[in-house]
Protein backbone atom coordinates (compact mmCIF):
# COMPACT_ATOMS: atom_id res chain seq x y z
CA UNK A 1 0.00 0.00 0.00
CA UNK A 2 1.29 3.46 -0.95
CA UNK A 3 2.47 5.75 1.84
CA UNK A 4 1.78 9.35 0.81
CA UNK A 5 4.86 11.61 1.22
CA UNK A 6 4.57 14.74 3.35
CA UNK A 7 5.20 16.88 0.26
CA UNK A 8 2.07 15.40 -1.41
CA UNK A 9 -0.23 15.60 1.61
CA UNK A 10 0.77 18.37 4.01
CA UNK A 11 -0.51 17.95 7.57
CA UNK A 12 -0.12 20.85 9.99
CA UNK A 13 1.50 20.43 13.39
CA UNK A 14 -1.89 20.42 15.11
CA UNK A 15 -3.05 17.45 13.00
CA UNK A 16 -5.17 19.51 10.60
CA UNK A 17 -4.94 19.43 6.81
CA UNK A 18 -2.84 22.12 5.14
CA UNK A 19 -5.26 24.60 3.52
CA UNK A 20 -8.58 23.90 5.21
CA UNK A 21 -7.08 23.59 8.73
CA UNK A 22 -9.68 20.91 9.48
CA UNK A 23 -9.12 17.72 11.45
CA UNK A 24 -10.78 14.47 10.31
CA UNK A 25 -13.22 14.38 13.24
CA UNK A 26 -14.50 17.87 12.36
CA UNK A 27 -15.92 16.78 8.99
CA UNK A 28 -19.54 15.66 8.49
CA UNK A 29 -20.62 13.29 5.70
CA UNK A 30 -22.81 16.04 4.20
CA UNK A 31 -20.77 19.06 3.07
CA UNK A 32 -22.32 22.26 1.70
CA UNK A 33 -19.86 24.30 -0.37
CA UNK A 34 -20.25 28.03 -0.99
CA UNK A 35 -17.94 30.60 -2.51
CA UNK A 36 -18.43 33.49 -0.11
CA UNK A 37 -17.28 33.08 3.52
CA UNK A 38 -20.18 35.35 4.47
CA UNK A 39 -22.59 32.75 3.15
CA UNK A 40 -21.21 30.21 5.64
CA UNK A 41 -22.54 32.38 8.47
CA UNK A 42 -25.89 32.69 6.70
CA UNK A 43 -26.25 28.91 6.47
CA UNK A 44 -24.92 28.24 9.96
CA UNK A 45 -27.68 30.48 11.35
CA UNK A 46 -30.08 27.64 10.59
CA UNK A 47 -28.07 24.99 12.48
CA UNK A 48 -29.45 23.55 15.71
CA UNK A 49 -25.93 23.64 17.16
CA UNK A 50 -22.33 24.27 16.13
CA UNK A 51 -19.53 21.85 16.95
CA UNK A 52 -16.68 23.89 15.54
CA UNK A 53 -15.73 26.91 13.44
CA UNK A 54 -12.39 26.91 11.63
CA UNK A 55 -10.94 29.62 9.39
CA UNK A 56 -7.88 29.87 7.15
CA UNK A 57 -7.57 32.23 4.19
CA UNK A 58 -10.82 32.05 2.18
CA UNK A 59 -11.71 28.68 3.72
CA UNK A 60 -14.22 29.14 6.56
CA UNK A 61 -15.84 25.97 7.91
CA UNK A 62 -18.65 25.36 10.39
CA UNK A 63 -19.80 21.88 11.38
CA UNK A 64 -23.07 21.42 13.25
CA UNK A 65 -26.49 19.88 12.78
CA UNK A 66 -29.73 20.84 11.07
CA UNK A 67 -32.93 19.05 12.10
CA UNK A 68 -30.74 16.42 13.72
CA UNK A 69 -28.61 15.78 10.60
CA UNK A 70 -24.88 16.49 10.99
CA UNK A 71 -23.57 18.82 8.28
CA UNK A 72 -20.48 20.83 7.40
CA UNK A 73 -20.68 24.14 5.51
CA UNK A 74 -17.46 25.47 3.99
CA UNK A 75 -16.47 28.41 1.82
CA UNK A 76 -14.10 27.74 -1.07
CA UNK A 77 -13.57 31.22 -2.45
CA UNK A 78 -13.86 31.80 -6.18
CA UNK A 79 -12.64 29.53 -8.93
CA UNK A 80 -11.73 26.05 -10.08
CA UNK A 81 -8.31 25.99 -8.40
CA UNK A 82 -9.90 26.38 -4.99
CA UNK A 83 -12.27 23.49 -5.72
CA UNK A 84 -9.26 21.33 -6.60
CA UNK A 85 -7.82 22.11 -3.15
CA UNK A 86 -11.13 21.77 -1.32
CA UNK A 87 -12.26 18.43 -2.76
CA UNK A 88 -8.82 16.83 -2.52
CA UNK A 89 -8.46 17.83 1.13
CA UNK A 90 -12.02 16.88 2.06
CA UNK A 91 -11.44 13.44 0.54
CA UNK A 92 -8.16 13.12 2.44
CA UNK A 93 -9.91 14.00 5.70
CA UNK A 94 -12.43 11.25 5.02
CA UNK A 95 -10.27 8.53 3.50
CA UNK A 96 -6.61 8.92 4.53
CA UNK A 97 -5.26 7.77 7.88
CA UNK A 98 -3.16 10.76 8.94
CA UNK A 99 -1.02 8.62 11.26
CA UNK A 100 0.08 6.11 8.60
CA UNK A 101 -0.44 8.35 5.53
CA UNK A 102 -2.19 5.46 3.83
CA UNK A 103 -5.68 5.04 2.38
CA UNK A 104 -8.14 3.66 4.90
CA UNK A 105 -9.48 0.16 4.30
CA UNK A 106 -13.10 1.33 4.46
CA UNK A 107 -14.16 4.04 2.01
CA UNK A 108 -16.15 6.98 3.41
CA UNK A 109 -18.46 8.53 0.85
CA UNK A 110 -19.17 12.25 1.13
CA UNK A 111 -22.15 14.19 -0.20
CA UNK A 112 -20.86 17.49 -1.62
CA UNK A 113 -23.44 20.10 -2.62
CA UNK A 114 -22.40 23.49 -3.94
CA UNK A 115 -24.86 26.35 -3.41
CA UNK A 116 -23.86 29.22 -5.65
CA UNK A 117 -24.95 32.16 -7.78
CA UNK A 118 -25.02 32.20 -11.54
CA UNK A 119 -25.90 33.98 -14.76
CA UNK A 120 -28.55 32.60 -17.12
CA UNK A 121 -27.69 32.20 -20.80
CA UNK A 122 -31.20 31.34 -22.01
CA UNK A 123 -33.76 34.16 -22.40
CA UNK A 124 -36.62 32.36 -20.62
CA UNK A 125 -34.72 31.70 -17.35
CA UNK A 126 -35.63 34.47 -14.92
CA UNK A 127 -33.57 36.05 -12.17
CA UNK A 128 -34.38 34.19 -8.94
CA UNK A 129 -34.68 30.80 -10.65
CA UNK A 130 -32.78 27.90 -9.08
CA UNK A 131 -30.80 25.69 -11.48
CA UNK A 132 -29.68 22.15 -10.68
CA UNK A 133 -26.65 21.34 -12.82
CA UNK A 134 -27.56 17.89 -14.09
CA UNK A 135 -24.38 18.21 -16.16
CA UNK A 136 -21.43 20.53 -15.56
CA UNK A 137 -19.37 21.75 -18.52
CA UNK A 138 -15.79 22.67 -17.66
CA UNK A 139 -14.00 25.38 -19.64
CA UNK A 140 -11.10 25.11 -17.20
CA UNK A 141 -9.22 21.99 -18.31
CA UNK A 142 -8.60 20.85 -14.72
CA UNK A 143 -9.97 17.32 -15.05
CA UNK A 144 -7.58 16.48 -17.89
CA UNK A 145 -4.70 16.59 -15.38
CA UNK A 146 -6.20 13.53 -13.62
CA UNK A 147 -6.09 9.89 -14.70
CA UNK A 148 -9.49 8.46 -15.62
CA UNK A 149 -10.90 11.68 -17.01
CA UNK A 150 -12.64 10.07 -19.99
CA UNK A 151 -14.29 7.46 -17.77
CA UNK A 152 -16.45 10.04 -15.97
CA UNK A 153 -17.09 12.41 -18.90
CA UNK A 154 -19.84 12.39 -21.53
CA UNK A 155 -17.64 12.17 -24.63
CA UNK A 156 -20.52 12.32 -27.10
CA UNK A 157 -21.78 15.57 -25.61
CA UNK A 158 -18.22 16.89 -25.60
CA UNK A 159 -17.70 16.14 -29.30
CA UNK A 160 -21.05 17.63 -30.32
CA UNK A 161 -20.36 20.83 -28.38
CA UNK A 162 -16.91 21.32 -29.88
CA UNK A 163 -18.25 20.80 -33.39
CA UNK A 164 -21.18 23.19 -32.88
CA UNK A 165 -19.04 26.01 -31.46
CA UNK A 166 -16.00 25.55 -33.70
CA UNK A 167 -13.98 25.32 -30.50
CA UNK A 168 -10.71 27.27 -30.65
CA UNK A 169 -7.92 24.70 -30.37
CA UNK A 170 -5.78 26.85 -28.05
CA UNK A 171 -8.47 26.99 -25.39
CA UNK A 172 -8.59 24.28 -22.66
CA UNK A 173 -10.38 21.12 -23.80
CA UNK A 174 -14.00 21.25 -22.53
CA UNK A 175 -15.45 18.37 -20.49
CA UNK A 176 -18.95 17.36 -19.37
CA UNK A 177 -19.65 15.50 -16.10
CA UNK A 178 -23.04 14.52 -14.66
CA UNK A 179 -24.17 15.24 -11.12
CA UNK A 180 -25.02 12.37 -8.81
CA UNK A 181 -28.32 10.79 -9.89
CA UNK A 182 -29.66 10.44 -6.33
CA UNK A 183 -29.15 14.15 -5.72
CA UNK A 184 -30.80 14.96 -9.04
CA UNK A 185 -33.91 13.09 -7.91
CA UNK A 186 -33.78 14.66 -4.44
CA UNK A 187 -33.88 18.20 -5.83
CA UNK A 188 -35.94 17.56 -8.97
CA UNK A 189 -39.19 19.08 -7.67
CA UNK A 190 -37.55 22.28 -6.39
CA UNK A 191 -35.15 23.25 -9.20
CA UNK A 192 -34.82 23.69 -12.96
CA UNK A 193 -32.58 21.10 -14.58
CA UNK A 194 -29.74 22.39 -16.74
CA UNK A 195 -26.27 22.10 -18.21
CA UNK A 196 -24.03 24.59 -16.43
CA UNK A 197 -20.72 26.02 -17.68
CA UNK A 198 -17.94 26.46 -15.15
CA UNK A 199 -15.63 29.14 -16.54
CA UNK A 200 -12.03 29.83 -15.42
CA UNK A 201 -12.76 33.56 -15.16
CA UNK A 202 -15.58 36.08 -14.77
CA UNK A 203 -14.98 38.29 -17.78
CA UNK A 204 -13.85 37.05 -21.23
CA UNK A 205 -14.27 33.34 -20.29
CA UNK A 206 -17.96 34.12 -19.78
CA UNK A 207 -18.19 36.37 -22.84
CA UNK A 208 -18.03 39.68 -20.96
CA UNK A 209 -16.35 42.61 -22.65
CA UNK A 210 -15.13 45.58 -20.61
CA UNK A 211 -11.91 46.71 -22.33
CA UNK A 212 -10.44 43.39 -23.47
CA UNK A 213 -12.58 41.67 -26.09
CA UNK A 214 -13.20 37.90 -25.94
CA UNK A 215 -11.37 35.85 -28.58
CA UNK A 216 -14.70 34.64 -30.03
CA UNK A 217 -17.33 37.37 -29.84
CA UNK A 218 -20.02 34.92 -30.98
CA UNK A 219 -19.24 32.11 -28.52
CA UNK A 220 -22.11 32.92 -26.14
CA UNK A 221 -24.57 32.97 -29.04
CA UNK A 222 -23.26 29.57 -30.16
CA UNK A 223 -23.63 28.26 -26.61
CA UNK A 224 -27.19 29.56 -26.36
CA UNK A 225 -28.17 27.82 -29.61
CA UNK A 226 -26.51 24.48 -28.78
CA UNK A 227 -28.87 21.51 -28.35
CA UNK A 228 -28.06 17.87 -27.58
CA UNK A 229 -30.79 15.23 -27.32
CA UNK A 230 -33.28 17.96 -26.43
CA UNK A 231 -31.07 19.48 -23.75
CA UNK A 232 -29.51 22.95 -23.66
CA UNK A 233 -26.87 24.91 -21.76
CA UNK A 234 -28.58 27.09 -19.16
CA UNK A 235 -26.09 29.11 -17.13
CA UNK A 236 -22.55 30.19 -16.25
CA UNK A 237 -20.72 29.86 -12.94
CA UNK A 238 -17.11 29.15 -11.91
CA UNK A 239 -16.74 25.98 -9.82
CA UNK A 240 -19.15 23.17 -10.65
CA UNK A 241 -17.19 21.22 -13.26
CA UNK A 242 -14.24 20.50 -10.97
CA UNK A 243 -16.61 19.51 -8.16
CA UNK A 244 -18.56 17.11 -10.39
CA UNK A 245 -15.45 15.66 -12.03
CA UNK A 246 -13.29 15.16 -8.95
CA UNK A 247 -16.19 13.74 -6.93
CA UNK A 248 -16.97 11.26 -9.72
CA UNK A 249 -13.33 10.15 -9.90
CA UNK A 250 -13.11 9.75 -6.12
CA UNK A 251 -16.47 8.03 -5.64
CA UNK A 252 -18.28 10.81 -3.79
CA UNK A 253 -21.69 12.13 -4.77
CA UNK A 254 -21.85 15.78 -5.76
CA UNK A 255 -24.11 18.42 -7.24
CA UNK A 256 -24.14 22.14 -7.99
CA UNK A 257 -27.26 24.25 -7.39
CA UNK A 258 -27.25 27.92 -8.31
CA UNK A 259 -29.59 30.87 -7.91
CA UNK A 260 -29.77 33.01 -11.05
CA UNK A 261 -28.76 36.59 -10.28
CA UNK A 262 -27.99 37.80 -13.83
CA UNK A 263 -29.79 37.46 -17.16
CA UNK A 264 -26.96 37.49 -19.69
CA UNK A 265 -29.21 37.51 -22.78
CA UNK A 266 -31.29 40.44 -21.50
CA UNK A 267 -28.07 42.05 -20.18
CA UNK A 268 -29.60 42.55 -16.74
CA UNK A 269 -28.33 41.77 -13.24
CA UNK A 270 -29.70 41.85 -9.70
CA UNK A 271 -27.35 43.04 -6.94
CA UNK A 272 -29.93 42.61 -4.16
CA UNK A 273 -30.07 38.83 -4.53
CA UNK A 274 -29.77 37.70 -0.90
CA UNK A 275 -33.50 36.91 -0.55
CA UNK A 276 -33.22 34.54 -3.53
CA UNK A 277 -30.11 32.90 -2.07
CA UNK A 278 -31.74 32.49 1.34
CA UNK A 279 -34.71 30.75 -0.27
CA UNK A 280 -32.33 28.34 -2.03
CA UNK A 281 -30.47 27.66 1.22
CA UNK A 282 -33.66 26.86 3.15
CA UNK A 283 -34.82 24.49 0.42
CA UNK A 284 -31.45 22.74 0.22
CA UNK A 285 -31.10 22.29 3.97
CA UNK A 286 -34.55 20.72 4.21
CA UNK A 287 -33.76 18.34 1.37
CA UNK A 288 -30.34 17.34 2.72
CA UNK A 289 -31.78 16.72 6.18
CA UNK A 290 -33.78 13.82 4.69
CA UNK A 291 -30.68 11.89 3.57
Amino acid sequence: MRTIPSSELIINEDGSIFHLHLKPEQLADIVILVGDPGRVAMIAEYFDNKECEVSNREFLTVTGSYKGKRMTVMSTGIGIGNIDISVAELDALANIDFATRQTKAEFRRLTLVRLGTSGAIQPDIEVGSVIFSRTSLGFDGLLSYYAGRDGVCDLGLEEAFMKHTGWYEKLPYPYFVDADKELLELFRDSTVEGITIAAPGFYAPQGRWVRLAPHDMELNAKIESFRYEGRRITNFEMEGSALAGLAALMGHRAATICTIIAQRVAKDACTDYKPFVRRMIEMALDKLATL
